[in-house]
């Protein structure tokens, strides 16, 4: 669903039909050390990037909103786990490193590009 910052998530809810106004992300929602959510925080919020840049089945992402430095503006801190192997991912956008080494088709690219070089 389009997010009010106008990007694609599959965390954000609307609902305005017959009369209802809900606007959620149930990402923060889930997340009982965050802050309650506002639609302005969809225009600073890297999740979007994140699920287009990766679409691991296996990623578990966890939104954190807190207040910024010295209680002005609100930070927002995203973090990954990977649920297959059960470890942190570092880069989101990346995604597992495991996955990664164990993909047949991320070997067959590399071994491309590696041939590419060559040439």
């Amino acid at each position: 669903m389009k997010t009010p910052a106008g990007r694609e998530c599959k965390h954000y809810y609307e609902d305005y039909f017959r009369g209802r106004s809900v606007q959620e992300c149930r990402l923060a929602k889930l997340n009982p050390n965050s802050l309650h959510w506002r639609p302005s925080d969809c225009s600073k919020c890297p999740v979007p990037d994140i699920l287009n840049a990766n679409a691991s089945p296996n990623m578990e992402l966890t939104l954190t909103i807190s207040k910024g430095m010295l209680g002005f503006g609100r930070k927002i801190t995203v973090t990954a786990h990977c649920l297959k192997h059960d470890i942190p991912i570092p880069d989101p956008y990346v995604g597992c490193p495991k996955d990664a080494q164990g993909s047949s088709g991320l070997d067959l690219f590399r071994r491309a590009l590696e041939d590419d070089d060559r040439d």
